[in-house]
């Protein structure tokens, strides 16, 4: 235990949806704005809430026959000119942040919105100078299950524990994929049964964020 926070190698890599920001009411809006579009009814509010967290392609495939590109290409129209500001910051998460860049963690963010966007909300909400890097999806990253994120993370840190925190099953499935301890979050639409699932690897299941605390992460390492 003393050995590992000697070292201070420590990378805590958070989600960002549902897990440090509530950005339910711009993807709630920016979502219904693509499907009107192309004339398709809106989608109940909770329906599209629950797929917070999957890839945008992936969430509009699962609803509707249109090309989920084409789709997307709108949402993106109306979040990046709206949806971007509607979204808040979790309660304690600034605060827990700080805690954990003064305990000198190493923080970072791997996301499934488009890199560049995940960064200005991330400016936007004030919190971009707590992050060694933010990870989207970009030319060279598909998905958080993408070969070349793995290969990144893994060459850039090298002898860094990893821990990854967040409130989707798809966070849990990159922790399985890096070997890597997973903090799972109740902030978002899933409960603590389904973070838990048939894992095989160190898992801690917490209400929010600002229940994390340094001695629980050295406990998972």
């Amino acid at each position: 235990m003393k050995d590992i926070k000697d070292r201070k190698k420590i990378l805590l890599s958070f989600d960002l949806d549902n897990t440090l920001i509530d950005n339910r009411e711009g993807i709630v809006n920016s979502f219904n704005y693509a499907l009107k579009k192309y004339n398709l009814p809106a989608l109940e509010r909770n329906k599209i809430e629950k797929m917070i967290g999957t890839p945008l392609d992936d969430m509009f495939e699962e609803i509707s026959n249109v090309n989920p590109k084409k789709l997307s290409t709108f949402f993106r129209e109306y979040y990046g000119e709206k949806g971007i500001y509607q979204a808040t910051l979790l309660s304690g998460v600034r605060e827990k942040l700080d805690e954990l860049k003064q305990k000198s963690f190493t923080l970072g963010v791997i996301t499934s919105k488009k890199q560049e966007m995940a960064v200005r909300i991330i400016k936007y909400l004030g919190i971009f100078s707590y992050f060694e890097y933010i990870l989207g999806e970009s030319v060279n990253i598909k998905s958080k299950l993408d070969p070349n994120l793995k290969f990144y993370l893994l060459n850039k840190y090298k002898g860094f524990f990893i821990v990854i925190i967040g409130d989707h099953p798809k966070d849990k499935a990159l922790a399985e994929n890096l070997r890597a301890p997973f903090i799972g979050v109740l902030t978002g639409h899933h409960s603590a049964a389904e973070l838990q699932q048939n894992s095989t690897i160190k898992t801690h299941i917490l209400s929010s964020v600002k229940e994390i605390k340094p001695k629980m992460i050295y406990s998972l390492l």
